[in-house]
Formats: C-alpha cells, structure tokens, sequence
C-alpha cells in the first residue's frame, strides 16, 4: 500500500533518503531535519558516502533506520537508474523485516515520483507462491509504503498500470497445468463481472470448427484442455467509431509438438502464453483507468502437447481465412493460433472494424539473439504507427527496436503442396514469423510485438527468473496516446 503525503515526518521504522552526488557535495538536503542533515555531514565526511550511484549506507538513529541511496549525479541520472536504486534498496537485507517505509525522494518531479512507485512496486516482485520459507524467515514483503509527495493523478495511474503487469507476471510464472484455457477464462470474466461498458464473446471447439478456425484447432489437436479465443469488445468512447485490436498469443505451454524443444529449451515454456497475458493485463488495467477509448481484447488460447491425436511435420491446414499451411515444424505453431485471431479480430464488421490492429507474442527465440531479452523486437506497417509506439516504450521504460519486414524472404515460407509453410529456413526466423502474420491483418495498420518474457538475471527493475510483464506499460502509454 503506498500513501502519500506532502512532507516527510519521520514516524516510520525507517526511512529511504534518496540523494544525488551534487547534493551531498553541496550539502543540500532540502527539508530534511537538522540532526539527520548533520549524520549525513558526519557519514561524507568520514568518506562512508558519496551518493554515487548505487551506493547505500544505513543511519541508524532514535530506533529508527534511515537508509541514504546514492544515485549518482544529477545530469546522469535517468529514471531507469532511479528504479534499479529503489529495486535495490527495497531487497536489501536493511528493509526486509520492516513493515512501514518512508520515502524521501531526491525531487518533486512526477516522473520521477512515478520510477520510484514503479521501483517498488514491480522491481520488487518475486514469485514465492510454491516456495516453502524458512520457518524463522521475519522478512516482510507486503509493506506500507509512505512518500514524502503531493498526491497526483499521475501516481495512482503508476498504481494501476503496475498492479496490471503484476496480474500478467503471476499468469505467467504459475504452472500451465493451472493457468489452462478455462483458467485463463475465469480469470478475463473476473475483471469484466459488473461492467457494462464490455462484451464477451467466447469461441470455443465447436464455434472453432463451424467457423472454419483450422490452425489454432490444429495446434490444440493434442491437448486435453478445449482450445478458447476469448473476445472482449470495450466500449470507454461511444461517440467515436474507431477501434483499436489487441491480440494475444496463449499458448498455455509449448512442448514443441512433435518436432520436440530440448531440454534447456522446454523448462519454461509454460511463459509461451505471455502474450495473452500482457492483453488481459492491459485489458486490467484499461477498465481500471476508464479508457476513453474502443479496444477489442482477443485472446487465442491453446496448449502444443503432444499425443496420437497431435498435429503432424506435413499436414497441411486450411485456416479461417481460407487459406492452406503445410507444416514444416510443429513447433511454429504461435504465429498459426495468431493468425487464426488476428483475422477473426481483423473482420469484425461495421462500428467494430478496427483501425490499429496490434498483435502481441513470444514468437521466436531468433529476436532475443538479435536484441536481447529486454527489447522487443517491433514489426510494422505503418510508419506513424511504429515510431509511436517506439515511443511509448521510451516514456514507459520498455524499449522495442523497428525490425525490417523483408518481403523476398517470403520466399523461405514457400511450399508445393499448400499455400505457404508455417516455417522458413534457418536464419531469419523471426522476420519470416512476422510475414507470415502479415498475411492476416487484412490491410489494417498492422503492429507485431515478438517479446522475450522471461529474465533469467535481474536487469533493470525487472525480477531475475521471472516473467518480467512486457509491454503491458508502453501498450498502456500507447493506447492513452493515440
């Protein structure tokens, strides 16, 4: 729980003094008392802190802690260094068995009260629902957290986007023998109990099949759970025709199918659902906010297992759009139940047609080796609509990089006994994943995130060995946007 308040009091068991370098040179400290002005005095002067970045030194005074954090000079500081800091102090072994924490930020400035919420509240995220503590463990991980600012708008919208990605990283971290397709369903009619400005639509196996959606039934062909597209048409502008449509992968886990992952390749793709996970927690939070805009959610759910009903390396598949795929690999099955949705959500008709059609997913393996796994690889059509959206991932701290849509390379996706294959050659892989989509936005402006969702290191404010929650903040920021 965070709450703020104008001036800081110093009645807490501790309390978290943020300082730049150029701060303590000076010895300004704003408003800080004058006998914890006076310790900091003492501390520099005995050359135990400086407030370079990182640093951290706790002052112990009147059974109270007050934890000095150094960020740096102030001309260098940016705000993703400023949530690390806050990530960082609040997973120290100072903090971890105290309940109320004060916060004396290093300037009034929103954005940086908003990286300091933001530092806290998913830099601190760690998903302990299957880890058995110690019995002696004292440390507290649900905090009162009491800011020295004026309360603004803009902090309890930081409020709610984070609570938005926390929902997505717990879909994701959880087991896929729990985040199913009817637990992914219970979870989307649960944020839509009671609203009237949505709709739901639910297509399951029989709905699939009478409407002719062959590749998602396909990729599902070897699970036990029913395969699910999940829509949810908001209505936050009545005057306004336009619509925005978010499609999300949910592939509930991914074995592979038949051309089987390895190990070290197969252990955590029950994270090949993020997709649909970072739509339903931007759906979340959207109704949180009272987006004044039309968004269609569609979610495509769906398991790659494997048994004698599993789809085959050769089959060839008609989808809803009427055309045929030969399976060249089993295991490229995302971008065949994304396309599948993406043409459903692409032809809703009248008031429902929808102007942006954006498609988010962990599609290939190929974008982390080209940008790392914090950059989301960006493919689009429209060059307005992409460098808006690089710039949303700016302003929110989730960075996406334009990749080229490289139209000869279509070439790799061609078969003799279908219309295309799901899968080209060896390089590439993740711009002919891409052209495939293309095929299905039906001439919309066409947007297709290809995110790594998984940290295995702490980078940033993200978690190490956790979902991270991509791109819930910058689709956020994008959609508030446009």
């Amino acid at each position: 729980m965070i709450t703020f308040r104008p001036q800081p009091k110093f009645d807490k068991e501790s309390a978290v003094i943020l300082l730049t370098s150029d701060m303590v040179k000076h010895s300004q400290f704003g408003s800080l008392s004058a006998n914890i002005k006076k310790n900091i005095e003492v501390t520099v002067k005995a050359k135990q802190f400086a407030a370079e970045t990182g640093q951290m030194f706790p002052l112990v005074l009147d059974k109270s802690i007050c934890l000095l954090i150094g960020l740096g000079k102030k001309d260098e500081l940016t705000l993703t260094s400023l949530r690390i800091q806050l990530k960082k102090a609040f997973c120290s072994a100072y903090l971890s068995k105290i309940k109320n924490v004060e916060i004396i930020p290093h300037q009034a400035e929103e954005v940086s009260i908003n990286a300091i919420i933001e530092g806290i509240l998913i830099g601190t995220y760690s998903w302990k629902k299957y880890r058995s503590l110690p019995k002696n463990d004292e440390s507290i991980d649900e905090k009162n957290i009491f800011i020295a600012a004026a309360k603004k708008d803009s902090f309890e919208r930081t409020i709610t986007i984070c609570a938005g990605m926390r929902l997505t990283r717990d879909l994701i971290n959880d087991n896929a023998d729990v985040v199913h397709s009817e637990y992914i369903e219970k979870t989307v009619r649960s944020l839509l109990k009671g609203r009237k400005e949505v709709k739901f639509e639910l297509l399951g196996r029989r709905e699939m099949t009478k409407k002719g959606l062959g590749f998602h039934l396909a990729v599902n062909q070897g699970s036990r759970y029913e395969p699910k597209l999940m829509i949810v048409k908001y209505t936050g502008n009545p005057k306004s025709k336009e619509y925005t449509a978010l499609v999300g992968k949910g592939m509930t886990f991914d074995t592979g199918g038949l051309n089987l992952k390895p190990t070290n390749g197969i252990e955590t793709m029950r994270t090949d659902m993020s997709g649909a996970a970072a739509v339903i927690g931007t759906l979340k939070n959207t109704l949180a906010l009272k987006l004044k805009k039309n968004i269609i959610f569609a979610v495509g759910v769906a398991e790659n297992a494997i048994d004698a009903l599993a789809y085959k390396p050769g089959d060839v598949i008609r989808g809803y759009a009427g055309k045929t795929a030969e399976i060249g690999n089993t295991d490229a099955e995302g971008r065949l139940v994304l396309s599948d949705v993406m043409d459903v959500a692409a032809k809703k008709t009248g008031a429902d047609e929808p102007e942006y059609l954006i498609d988010i997913a962990t599609l290939t393996g190929a974008i982390k080796v080209a940008l790392g796994g914090d950059t989301a690889g960006l493919f689009c059509n429209d060059d307005k609509l992409a460098n808006s959206i690089i710039a949303a991932g700016q302003r929110s701290g989730e960075p996406s990089w334009r990749m080229p849509l490289i139209q000869k390379m279509w070439g790799d996706l061609s078969s003799q006994f279908a219309d295309f294959k799901n899968s080209g050659g060896g390089f590439g892989g993740a711009i002919t994943a891409a052209l495939f989509l293309q095929k299905f936005t039906n001439g919309k402006k066409w947007a297709h995130l290809d995110v790594y969702c998984w940290t295995d290191k702490s980078t940033g404010a993200l978690s190490g060995g956790s979902a991270t929650g991509q791109p819930v903040q910058s689709v956020i920021e994008w959609l508030e946007s446009v």
